[in-house]
Parts: structure tokens; C-alpha cells; sequence
């Protein structure tokens, strides 16, 4: 199983194009309060799509929570600071993926107590981050493909 942690995401398209990549591959939504909007927001629900019965979301006051909830095993912070690269991480198995809000990242202190599990996107330098939905969508599937795409559909409608 794959989670996906929003840590007080601010954005409402980020939020709902999120939600779709988990209804896409089966991953839990897990939001991380305050947030920067009303989960039930039209942009939220527009960026989901028709998809949101298919998304396991749950919601917590605190990442605190979180944790006393969820425990802190096979979890990856996502930062651009991280001193190494997502695909060289073993992310077979059950997977917790946390990913901070779209202007500040991560807290600081949260990225110093799981500084070993901190991972980044190699991007260009120039280049401050990716878009929160982006980078969700790329870890996801860099689990899924080290757990060998489990659940999924291995081909399209044109396969024969």
C-alpha cells in the first residue's frame, strides 16, 4: 500500500489532481490539517474529476497525529534539500510518501528527526521545485514500479 501524506497543503488544484493519482493507482490520501482550503472547495472536487469515490482520504489535526495514528515506518520526506535521489531508495513494500505544502515544504525540524529518509527530484539548479501534484505522481510510481505495478492494468485497450 502506498500513502500519500499532504503536510498543510495549501493548494486546492494540487490537493484534488493528488486525489486522482491516488484513485488512479488505489494510494491513500492522507491530509495533514490546517489546510489552505475546504476539502469539499469545487476546485478540489473540479481537479478530482468523477474520481473521488475511488480515494481512501483520511484527515488529521496534526502530523502528530499522523504519527500516533500511522506510526513513522517506511516513511520518505519529499524535499529538494535531501541528499539523495528517489530511485535510490527500496520503496517495495508499504510506503507512507510525505510531501510538505506548496510554499514552505517540509518543516524543518520534521526534515532533521527523518533526515535518512528525506528524498528529492533531481531537477536542473536553476530550477526551485516541481509542482506538488508532479512530484506526488512521480514517487508513486517510482513505488509502484519497484513493487511491480500491483492492481494495475498492465496494458492498454490496443494491447492484442
Amino acid at each position: 500500500m502506498i500513502d500519500i501524506v499532504l503536510v498543510e497543503p495549501e493548494i486546492p488544484h494540487n490537493t484534488g489532481a493528488i486525489a486522482r493519482t491516488c484513485a488512479a493507482t488505489g494510494a491513500r490520501l492522507h491530509l495533514i490539517h490546517p489546510l489552505g482550503f475546504d476539502i469539499s472547495d469545487r476546485m478540489v472536487k473540479r481537479c478530482g474529476l468523477d474520481y473521488w469515490y475511488l480515494v481512501e482520504i483520511h484527515e488529521y489535526q496534526s502530523i502528530d497525529e499522523y504519527f500516533a495514528k500511522n506510526g513513522d515506518t517506511n516513511i520518505y520526506l519529499a524535499t529538494t534539500k535531501a541528499p539523495r535521489a528517489y530511485h535510490e531508495v527500496d520503496m517495495r513494500g508499504d510506503v507512507a510518501l510525505l510531501f510538505g505544502k506548496e510554499t514552505a515544504g517540509l518543516p524543518e525540524w520534521l526534515r532533521e528527526k527523518y533526515r535518512d529518509r528525506c528524498i528529492r527530484i533531481p531537477m536542473i539548479s536553476e530550477a526551485r521545485s516541481l509542482n506538488l501534484s508532479n512530484s506526488a505522481a512521480i514517487l508513486a510510481y517510482e513505488a509502484l514500479r519497484q513493487q511491480g505495478f500491483p492492481g494495475l492494468l498492465e496494458t492498454g485497450s490496443m494491447a492484442e
